[in-house]
Protein backbone atom coordinates (compact mmCIF):
# COMPACT_ATOMS: atom_id res chain seq x y z
CA UNK A 1 0.00 0.00 0.00
CA UNK A 2 2.67 2.24 0.78
CA UNK A 3 4.44 1.89 -2.63
CA UNK A 4 0.88 2.77 -4.22
CA UNK A 5 0.16 5.75 -2.45
CA UNK A 6 3.77 6.80 -3.32
CA UNK A 7 3.39 6.29 -7.14
CA UNK A 8 0.22 8.49 -6.59
CA UNK A 9 2.01 10.82 -5.15
CA UNK A 10 4.48 10.81 -7.73
CA UNK A 11 1.89 10.56 -10.42
CA UNK A 12 0.15 14.27 -9.15
CA UNK A 13 3.43 15.99 -8.55
CA UNK A 14 5.25 15.34 -11.78
CA UNK A 15 2.08 16.25 -13.21
CA UNK A 16 1.70 19.57 -11.50
CA UNK A 17 5.16 20.04 -12.06
CA UNK A 18 4.87 19.66 -15.98
CA UNK A 19 2.08 22.03 -15.93
CA UNK A 20 3.35 24.54 -13.86
CA UNK A 21 6.66 24.16 -15.86
CA UNK A 22 5.08 24.70 -19.23
CA UNK A 23 3.52 27.95 -17.75
CA UNK A 24 6.73 29.32 -16.49
CA UNK A 25 8.75 28.29 -20.03
CA UNK A 26 6.28 29.02 -22.02
CA UNK A 27 6.33 32.79 -20.57
CA UNK A 28 9.80 33.38 -20.21
CA UNK A 29 10.07 32.09 -24.51
CA UNK A 30 7.46 34.82 -25.15
CA UNK A 31 9.22 37.97 -23.44
CA UNK A 32 12.31 36.75 -24.51
CA UNK A 33 11.00 36.50 -28.04
CA UNK A 34 9.05 39.69 -27.20
CA UNK A 35 12.46 41.95 -25.91
CA UNK A 36 14.41 40.51 -29.38
CA UNK A 37 11.87 41.44 -31.56
CA UNK A 38 10.65 45.38 -30.48
CA UNK A 39 10.96 47.33 -32.89
CA UNK A 40 11.41 51.78 -32.16
CA UNK A 41 7.44 53.05 -32.29
CA UNK A 42 7.16 55.10 -35.54
CA UNK A 43 4.15 57.23 -33.57
CA UNK A 44 5.83 60.20 -31.82
CA UNK A 45 3.16 60.24 -29.27
CA UNK A 46 4.39 56.79 -27.95
CA UNK A 47 8.26 58.19 -27.65
CA UNK A 48 6.95 60.81 -25.53
CA UNK A 49 5.62 58.34 -23.28
CA UNK A 50 8.48 56.55 -22.92
CA UNK A 51 7.99 53.42 -24.61
CA UNK A 52 11.37 52.43 -25.82
CA UNK A 53 9.76 49.60 -28.27
CA UNK A 54 6.44 47.86 -29.70
CA UNK A 55 6.00 45.08 -31.55
CA UNK A 56 2.50 44.48 -33.69
CA UNK A 57 1.16 40.38 -34.03
CA UNK A 58 -1.98 39.20 -35.06
CA UNK A 59 -2.95 35.59 -32.94
CA UNK A 60 -6.56 33.79 -32.02
CA UNK A 61 -8.17 36.35 -34.67
CA UNK A 62 -6.92 39.64 -32.73
CA UNK A 63 -4.30 41.77 -33.34
CA UNK A 64 -1.96 43.10 -29.88
CA UNK A 65 0.03 45.58 -29.53
CA UNK A 66 3.03 45.03 -26.59
CA UNK A 67 4.93 48.03 -25.32
CA UNK A 68 8.11 48.17 -23.24
CA UNK A 69 8.90 51.08 -21.38
CA UNK A 70 12.61 52.03 -21.59
CA UNK A 71 12.36 52.05 -17.49
CA UNK A 72 9.10 52.53 -16.48
CA UNK A 73 5.78 54.89 -17.70
CA UNK A 74 5.28 58.29 -15.91
CA UNK A 75 2.82 56.51 -14.40
CA UNK A 76 1.70 53.08 -12.78
CA UNK A 77 -1.68 51.77 -14.29
CA UNK A 78 -4.00 50.13 -12.13
CA UNK A 79 -3.95 47.01 -12.97
CA UNK A 80 -0.37 45.03 -13.13
CA UNK A 81 0.24 41.54 -13.96
CA UNK A 82 3.34 39.83 -12.12
CA UNK A 83 4.90 36.91 -13.71
CA UNK A 84 6.74 34.57 -10.51
CA UNK A 85 4.06 32.25 -9.22
CA UNK A 86 4.77 30.12 -12.29
CA UNK A 87 8.73 30.36 -11.30
CA UNK A 88 7.39 29.46 -7.86
CA UNK A 89 5.39 26.73 -8.34
CA UNK A 90 7.91 25.26 -10.97
CA UNK A 91 10.41 24.91 -8.31
CA UNK A 92 7.92 23.74 -5.44
CA UNK A 93 6.44 21.41 -7.17
CA UNK A 94 9.70 20.04 -8.70
CA UNK A 95 11.27 19.97 -5.13
CA UNK A 96 8.58 18.34 -3.64
CA UNK A 97 8.74 15.02 -6.46
CA UNK A 98 12.49 15.30 -5.83
CA UNK A 99 11.99 14.72 -1.54
CA UNK A 100 9.01 11.47 -2.45
CA UNK A 101 10.99 9.93 -5.41
CA UNK A 102 14.91 10.67 -4.58
CA UNK A 103 15.40 11.93 -0.58
CA UNK A 104 12.65 9.18 0.97
CA UNK A 105 13.86 6.22 -0.91
CA UNK A 106 17.91 7.66 -0.65
CA UNK A 107 19.33 4.42 -0.40
CA UNK A 108 17.49 3.15 -4.05
CA UNK A 109 17.82 6.46 -5.75
CA UNK A 110 20.42 8.74 -4.51
CA UNK A 111 23.14 5.78 -3.29
CA UNK A 112 25.44 3.56 -5.61
CA UNK A 113 27.88 2.24 -4.09
CA UNK A 114 30.21 1.29 -7.08
CA UNK A 115 29.98 5.07 -7.68
CA UNK A 116 31.15 6.03 -4.01
CA UNK A 117 29.96 3.99 -1.01
CA UNK A 118 28.22 6.57 1.70
CA UNK A 119 25.28 6.08 3.86
CA UNK A 120 21.95 7.90 2.66
CA UNK A 121 21.30 10.32 5.12
CA UNK A 122 24.97 11.99 4.12
CA UNK A 123 23.99 11.47 0.22
CA UNK A 124 20.90 13.44 1.33
CA UNK A 125 22.51 16.47 3.07
CA UNK A 126 25.37 16.51 0.23
CA UNK A 127 21.85 16.62 -2.47
CA UNK A 128 20.82 19.35 -0.27
CA UNK A 129 23.89 21.43 -0.70
CA UNK A 130 24.39 20.49 -3.76
CA UNK A 131 21.24 22.66 -4.71
CA UNK A 132 22.08 25.47 -2.36
CA UNK A 133 25.84 26.12 -3.28
CA UNK A 134 25.37 26.63 -6.90
CA UNK A 135 22.98 29.39 -6.43
CA UNK A 136 25.21 30.68 -3.92
CA UNK A 137 28.58 30.77 -6.45
CA UNK A 138 26.37 31.53 -9.40
CA UNK A 139 24.89 34.78 -7.50
CA UNK A 140 28.58 36.06 -6.60
CA UNK A 141 29.53 35.44 -10.18
CA UNK A 142 26.95 37.66 -11.72
CA UNK A 143 26.94 40.39 -8.86
CA UNK A 144 31.23 40.18 -8.47
CA UNK A 145 32.36 39.50 -11.94
CA UNK A 146 29.58 41.27 -13.87
CA UNK A 147 28.52 43.96 -11.75
CA UNK A 148 31.83 45.02 -10.84
CA UNK A 149 33.29 45.37 -14.71
CA UNK A 150 30.04 47.28 -15.79
CA UNK A 151 28.43 44.56 -17.75
CA UNK A 152 24.95 43.40 -16.19
CA UNK A 153 23.82 42.38 -19.25
CA UNK A 154 26.10 40.28 -20.73
CA UNK A 155 29.13 39.48 -20.08
CA UNK A 156 31.53 36.53 -21.61
CA UNK A 157 33.36 36.66 -18.30
CA UNK A 158 30.26 35.90 -16.57
CA UNK A 159 28.82 32.80 -18.86
CA UNK A 160 32.62 31.36 -19.35
CA UNK A 161 32.85 31.13 -15.01
CA UNK A 162 29.47 29.63 -15.14
CA UNK A 163 30.34 27.05 -17.78
CA UNK A 164 32.93 26.51 -15.32
CA UNK A 165 30.89 25.68 -12.79
CA UNK A 166 28.56 23.93 -14.57
CA UNK A 167 31.04 21.08 -16.50
CA UNK A 168 33.07 20.75 -12.53
CA UNK A 169 29.41 20.32 -10.74
CA UNK A 170 28.30 17.58 -13.55
CA UNK A 171 31.41 15.81 -13.05
CA UNK A 172 31.42 15.70 -9.05
CA UNK A 173 27.71 14.66 -9.24
CA UNK A 174 28.80 11.91 -11.42
CA UNK A 175 31.27 10.56 -8.76
CA UNK A 176 29.06 11.05 -5.74
CA UNK A 177 25.31 9.91 -7.01
CA UNK A 178 23.74 7.12 -9.01
CA UNK A 179 23.84 8.13 -12.53
CA UNK A 180 20.21 8.70 -13.13
CA UNK A 181 20.34 10.69 -9.85
CA UNK A 182 23.30 12.52 -10.89
CA UNK A 183 21.61 13.77 -13.99
CA UNK A 184 18.51 15.01 -12.40
CA UNK A 185 20.39 16.77 -9.81
CA UNK A 186 22.56 18.65 -12.25
CA UNK A 187 19.17 19.79 -13.89
CA UNK A 188 17.82 20.95 -10.42
CA UNK A 189 20.77 22.74 -9.64
CA UNK A 190 20.03 25.22 -12.87
CA UNK A 191 16.05 25.17 -11.90
CA UNK A 192 17.03 26.03 -8.43
CA UNK A 193 19.46 29.32 -10.02
CA UNK A 194 16.70 30.30 -12.23
CA UNK A 195 13.73 30.22 -9.33
CA UNK A 196 16.32 32.00 -6.96
CA UNK A 197 16.80 34.59 -9.97
CA UNK A 198 13.20 35.76 -9.83
CA UNK A 199 12.62 34.90 -5.93
CA UNK A 200 15.88 37.08 -5.01
CA UNK A 201 16.23 39.63 -7.69
CA UNK A 202 13.83 40.38 -10.80
CA UNK A 203 10.60 40.48 -8.44
CA UNK A 204 12.21 42.02 -5.54
CA UNK A 205 13.74 44.72 -8.35
CA UNK A 206 10.95 45.39 -9.77
CA UNK A 207 9.29 46.16 -6.53
CA UNK A 208 11.84 48.90 -5.76
CA UNK A 209 10.64 50.32 -8.86
CA UNK A 210 7.33 50.89 -8.19
CA UNK A 211 8.20 51.84 -4.98
CA UNK A 212 10.38 54.57 -6.05
CA UNK A 213 7.89 55.98 -8.61
CA UNK A 214 5.02 55.43 -5.65
CA UNK A 215 7.71 57.70 -3.53
CA UNK A 216 8.05 60.30 -6.52
CA UNK A 217 11.57 59.60 -6.53
CA UNK A 218 13.90 58.73 -10.22
CA UNK A 219 13.62 54.98 -10.83
CA UNK A 220 17.33 53.17 -10.38
CA UNK A 221 17.97 51.83 -13.67
CA UNK A 222 20.45 49.37 -12.14
CA UNK A 223 16.90 47.25 -10.79
CA UNK A 224 15.88 46.83 -14.65
CA UNK A 225 19.40 45.63 -15.72
CA UNK A 226 19.96 43.26 -13.17
CA UNK A 227 16.70 41.47 -13.55
CA UNK A 228 17.35 41.46 -17.81
CA UNK A 229 20.59 40.02 -16.87
CA UNK A 230 19.20 37.17 -15.35
CA UNK A 231 16.09 36.52 -17.07
CA UNK A 232 18.49 36.15 -20.23
CA UNK A 233 20.40 33.60 -17.96
CA UNK A 234 16.91 31.69 -17.11
CA UNK A 235 15.98 30.90 -21.04
CA UNK A 236 19.78 29.92 -21.50
CA UNK A 237 19.44 26.87 -18.36
CA UNK A 238 16.07 25.92 -19.60
CA UNK A 239 17.11 23.69 -22.42
CA UNK A 240 19.79 22.07 -20.36
CA UNK A 241 17.30 21.99 -17.34
CA UNK A 242 14.79 19.72 -19.63
CA UNK A 243 17.13 17.63 -20.92
CA UNK A 244 18.84 16.68 -17.66
CA UNK A 245 15.22 16.18 -16.08
CA UNK A 246 14.10 14.20 -19.23
CA UNK A 247 17.85 12.50 -18.88
CA UNK A 248 16.61 10.10 -16.59
CA UNK A 249 14.04 7.72 -19.08
CA UNK A 250 17.15 6.84 -20.85
CA UNK A 251 19.52 4.57 -18.82
CA UNK A 252 22.52 4.47 -22.14
CA UNK A 253 23.09 7.93 -21.10
CA UNK A 254 23.66 8.46 -17.18
CA UNK A 255 25.06 4.66 -17.21
CA UNK A 256 27.68 6.03 -19.85
CA UNK A 257 31.21 5.20 -19.28
CA UNK A 258 32.05 8.93 -18.93
CA UNK A 259 28.26 10.18 -17.91
CA UNK A 260 29.56 13.50 -16.34
CA UNK A 261 31.08 14.35 -20.28
CA UNK A 262 27.43 12.99 -21.60
CA UNK A 263 25.33 15.51 -19.64
CA UNK A 264 27.63 18.32 -20.33
CA UNK A 265 27.29 17.56 -24.33
CA UNK A 266 23.72 17.44 -24.30
CA UNK A 267 23.87 20.86 -22.39
CA UNK A 268 26.16 22.35 -24.50
CA UNK A 269 23.69 21.36 -27.16
CA UNK A 270 20.14 22.49 -25.87
CA UNK A 271 22.38 25.89 -24.74
CA UNK A 272 23.24 26.33 -28.06
CA UNK A 273 19.73 25.82 -29.97
CA UNK A 274 18.13 28.12 -27.30
CA UNK A 275 21.01 30.83 -28.21
CA UNK A 276 19.88 30.22 -32.27
CA UNK A 277 16.65 30.62 -31.36
CA UNK A 278 17.51 33.90 -29.35
CA UNK A 279 19.57 35.50 -32.00
CA UNK A 280 16.93 34.46 -34.65
CA UNK A 281 14.05 36.69 -33.17
CA UNK A 282 16.42 39.60 -32.95
CA UNK A 283 17.90 39.25 -36.64
CA UNK A 284 14.11 39.04 -38.25
CA UNK A 285 13.64 41.64 -36.44
CA UNK A 286 16.20 43.84 -37.61
CA UNK A 287 16.12 42.39 -41.41
CA UNK A 288 19.34 40.71 -40.74
CA UNK A 289 20.19 37.11 -41.60
CA UNK A 290 19.23 34.52 -39.36
CA UNK A 291 22.24 32.50 -38.16
CA UNK A 292 21.42 29.15 -37.97
CA UNK A 293 25.14 27.80 -37.49
CA UNK A 294 24.28 28.10 -33.56
CA UNK A 295 21.37 25.97 -33.82
CA UNK A 296 23.88 23.52 -36.63
CA UNK A 297 26.21 23.44 -33.57
CA UNK A 298 24.12 21.83 -31.12
CA UNK A 299 22.74 19.68 -33.56
CA UNK A 300 26.13 18.40 -34.69
CA UNK A 301 27.07 18.34 -30.52
CA UNK A 302 23.77 15.74 -30.60
CA UNK A 303 24.88 13.91 -33.94
CA UNK A 304 28.17 13.34 -32.14
CA UNK A 305 26.98 11.65 -29.00
CA UNK A 306 24.92 9.52 -30.85
CA UNK A 307 27.58 8.21 -32.92
CA UNK A 308 29.79 7.51 -29.66
CA UNK A 309 26.88 5.93 -27.75
CA UNK A 310 25.84 3.66 -30.38
CA UNK A 311 25.90 0.43 -29.17
CA UNK A 312 28.25 -1.83 -30.46
CA UNK A 313 26.24 -4.77 -33.32
CA UNK A 314 24.85 -7.73 -31.54
CA UNK A 315 27.08 -10.81 -32.17
CA UNK A 316 24.60 -13.07 -33.96
CA UNK A 317 23.32 -16.33 -32.36
CA UNK A 318 24.95 -19.50 -33.08
CA UNK A 319 22.72 -21.32 -35.15
CA UNK A 320 23.50 -24.88 -32.75
CA UNK A 321 23.09 -23.04 -29.50
CA UNK A 322 20.05 -24.17 -27.96
CA UNK A 323 17.07 -22.17 -27.57
CA UNK A 324 16.86 -20.21 -23.87
CA UNK A 325 13.96 -21.47 -21.75
CA UNK A 326 12.17 -20.25 -19.41
CA UNK A 327 13.50 -22.07 -16.59
CA UNK A 328 16.46 -20.01 -17.49
CA UNK A 329 14.96 -17.01 -17.71
CA UNK A 330 13.20 -17.25 -14.46
CA UNK A 331 16.55 -18.14 -12.20
CA UNK A 332 17.75 -14.59 -13.58
CA UNK A 333 15.17 -12.87 -12.45
CA UNK A 334 14.79 -14.78 -9.13
CA UNK A 335 17.87 -13.76 -8.50
CA UNK A 336 17.87 -10.21 -9.65
CA UNK A 337 14.39 -9.38 -9.80
CA UNK A 338 12.23 -10.56 -7.26
CA UNK A 339 13.80 -8.79 -4.70
CA UNK A 340 11.30 -5.24 -5.33
CA UNK A 341 8.72 -7.11 -7.64
CA UNK A 342 7.13 -10.38 -5.78
CA UNK A 343 4.03 -10.72 -3.68
CA UNK A 344 4.39 -8.74 -1.10
CA UNK A 345 6.58 -5.67 -2.67
CA UNK A 346 5.46 -5.26 -6.09
CA UNK A 347 7.18 -2.13 -7.73
CA UNK A 348 5.47 -0.37 -10.16
CA UNK A 349 2.63 -3.13 -10.11
CA UNK A 350 4.53 -5.42 -11.40
CA UNK A 351 5.28 -8.98 -9.58
CA UNK A 352 7.99 -11.86 -11.53
CA UNK A 353 8.15 -14.31 -9.10
CA UNK A 354 6.42 -16.99 -10.72
CA UNK A 355 7.14 -18.68 -14.32
CA UNK A 356 3.65 -17.38 -15.36
CA UNK A 357 3.63 -13.89 -14.03
CA UNK A 358 7.48 -12.98 -15.71
CA UNK A 359 5.67 -14.28 -19.34
CA UNK A 360 2.90 -11.79 -18.66
CA UNK A 361 5.42 -9.05 -17.96
CA UNK A 362 7.76 -10.17 -20.38
CA UNK A 363 7.77 -7.04 -22.53
CA UNK A 364 8.31 -4.75 -19.90
CA UNK A 365 10.93 -7.07 -18.28
CA UNK A 366 12.93 -6.53 -22.20
CA UNK A 367 12.16 -3.17 -22.34
CA UNK A 368 13.68 -1.90 -19.18
CA UNK A 369 16.18 -4.56 -18.50
CA UNK A 370 17.88 -4.96 -22.05
CA UNK A 371 16.90 -2.32 -24.35
CA UNK A 372 16.51 0.91 -21.97
CA UNK A 373 18.95 -0.84 -19.31
CA UNK A 374 16.73 0.78 -16.43
CA UNK A 375 16.58 -2.04 -14.47
CA UNK A 376 17.95 -3.46 -11.61
CA UNK A 377 17.59 0.06 -10.36
CA UNK A 378 21.77 1.27 -10.23
CA UNK A 379 21.96 -2.38 -11.07
CA UNK A 380 21.67 -3.09 -7.35
CA UNK A 381 21.60 -6.52 -7.78
CA UNK A 382 24.98 -7.15 -10.02
CA UNK A 383 23.22 -8.07 -13.48
CA UNK A 384 25.54 -9.01 -15.87
CA UNK A 385 25.70 -8.12 -19.46
CA UNK A 386 25.44 -12.39 -20.12
CA UNK A 387 22.40 -12.38 -18.28
CA UNK A 388 20.47 -9.21 -19.87
CA UNK A 389 21.54 -10.94 -23.52
CA UNK A 390 20.03 -14.48 -22.09
CA UNK A 391 16.70 -12.30 -21.14
CA UNK A 392 17.25 -10.62 -24.85
CA UNK A 393 17.47 -14.08 -26.50
CA UNK A 394 14.78 -15.53 -24.93
CA UNK A 395 12.04 -12.69 -25.54
CA UNK A 396 13.15 -12.28 -29.43
CA UNK A 397 12.70 -15.71 -30.17
CA UNK A 398 8.81 -15.35 -28.93
CA UNK A 399 9.36 -15.31 -24.75
CA UNK A 400 8.34 -19.40 -24.91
Amino acid sequence: MESYLLDWAGLLLRWTHVIVAIAWIGSSFYFVFLDNSLLAPQDPALAAKGVGGELWAVHGGGFYNPQKYLVAPKSLPEHLHWFFWESYSTWLSGFALFTVMYLFNASQFLVDRRVHDWQPGMAVAAALAFLLLFWLVYDQICRRVGEARGQVGGDTLVAGLVLVYVVGASWAACQLFAGRAAFLMVGAMLATAMSANVFFWIIPGQRKVIAQMKAGQAVEAIHGQRAKQRSVHNTYFTLPVLVAMLSNHYGWLYQARHNWLVLVLLMLAGALIRHSFVVRHKALAQGRRVPWEYAAGGTTVLLGLAIWLAPAPRPQAVASAPPVTLAQVHAVVQQRCVLCHNAQVNQKNVALHTPELLRQHAQAVYQQAVVLRLMPLNNATGISDEERGLVQRWFEGGAP
